[in-house]
């Protein structure tokens, strides 16, 4: 008996038996397997390593396949069983102990939920699992949060804070393009055409689009790059010399020190993406199109952006009811 053989009898008698009868069976059908050719279960970290080597070839970042190995490797720590053996109640018990211990919000554990799924999908399609024992544990119900976005005012109020012409610059492209701080942070000045008010932004997946730029961006942008004797290719660069491209954590103390002073809460970069966004649903762009303009794989994604301001729900009332 070979493994898919091996398969496809644990797939005829999952309707027949229940899961205890099933793991039973899985473990004689693996136990003859091995002896008829002297196979051995690969260890737990190696089908770990494959998975990531297989993401990886799909186009995963390695911030993305590091998260991916982490929150398996800490399942496999803590439970101390090979991942072919682990059951929905094994894993059920980890998230509940994991948000437990470590106080996290029900946003993190869903968030390790589709992290730790993925993983068992891939090895349910590969053959090393009869069944999925995530595909029992549903999406966490979370609360509806509207997410803040800069209103007009506070936007001014952090223009007229700056004291450098790099950092309106950048206050204004992130406001303007709505692109993510990573993508920011990686941009050439090469990568950006100043006659169409357009630049090359490579996203997530290594996956290129274009984004666009309002009038006043392309003239802060265009004195900032007049001011600046450095030859460093990087769109944006360290104030302090020797100029380097400057980094994605540079950028968030900076705004959140300038949210400070210019008496702006909760400023960081992902909020520009935001404001933009949701101006652009608030005035009709099409979700397809909005969904284009972020860069995003799934138009789910997008749709957490679509909030429509309380405003215009009152003054469409007015026109459609009262």
């Amino acid at each position: 008996m070979n493994r898919e053989e091996s398969s496809r009898i644990l797939r005829e008698m999952t309707a027949i038996l229940d899961n205890r009868q099933m793991l039973h069976l899985n473990k004689v059908l693996e136990e003859i397997i091995a002896s008829s050719e002297g196979e051995v279960l690969k260890p737990s970290r190696e089908l770990l390593e494959n998975y990531i080597a297989t993401k990886r070839l799909e186009g995963r970042s390695e911030k993305t396949l590091a998260l991916y190995r982490f929150n398996v490797e800490q399942l496999l720590e803590t439970t101390e069983k090979h991942v072919c053996t682990l059951s929905t109640d094994d894993i059920r018990a980890y998230l509940s102990g994991y948000q437990e211990q470590r106080k996290v919000s029900k946003s993190t554990i869903d968030g390790i939920r589709r992290n730790l799924a993925g993983f068992f999908r891939w090895l349910e399609d590969e053959d090393y699992i009869y069944k999925n024992p995530l595909r029992r544990i549903h999406k966490l119900r979370m609360p509806m949060v509207v997410r803040e976005t800069y209103s007009d005012e506070e936007l001014e109020r952090l223009r007229d804070g700056c004291k450098y012409l790099r950092n309106l610059a950048i206050i204004d492209f992130l406001n303007s393009t709505g692109i993510r701080i990573g993508e920011l942070v990686n941009l050439d000045i090469a990568d950006v055409n100043f006659t169409e008010r357009e630049c090359i932004v490579l996203g997530k997946g290594d996956k290129e689009r274009i984004a666009y730029f309002d009038a006043r961006t392309k003239i802060h942008l265009q004195e900032y790059l007049s001011s600046r004797d450095d030859d460093d290719p990087a769109l944006f660069v360290t104030i302090r010399k020797p100029a380097t491209r400057v980094k994605s954590g540079a950028i968030q103390i900076m705004l959140r020190k300038m949210g400070v002073s210019c008496n702006v809460p909760h400023c960081h970069p992902h909020r520009f993406r935001r404001t933009l966004a949701t101006a652009a649903i608030d005035k009709g762009m099409p979700i397809e199109q909005v969904q284009v303009l972020l860069g995003h794989a799934e138009i789910n994604t997008t749709l957490r952006y679509a909030i429509t301001k309380q405003r215009n729900v009152k003054i469409s009332h007015k026109k459609y009811i009262g």
